[in-house]
């Protein structure tokens, strides 16, 4: 008696799945790393925030400050 044929489109949902389930690992890397991205940004923001403030500070000590 032959061979029973595969199913092909079984065959081919396992490969989506195995590469549905590879594109998710990635996604959670990419997710995580662009939240430490986010981090730094957030920092770098903060430090500028405090340097406009003191440079503000200073301008207005040497009278250098614009009059708005």
């Amino acid at each position: 008696m032959p061979e029973e044929p595969t199913n092909l489109v079984l065959e081919l949902l396992r490969r989506i799945d195995t590469k549905v389930d590879a594109l998710r690992d990635d996604m959670l890397e990419v997710k995580q790393r662009l939240s430490l991205v986010e981090e730094g940004v957030a920092i770098v923001h903060r430090r500028l925030d405090r340097l406009e403030i003191r440079v503000d500070r200073i301008e207005k000590r040497l009278g250098l400050a614009d009059a708005f």
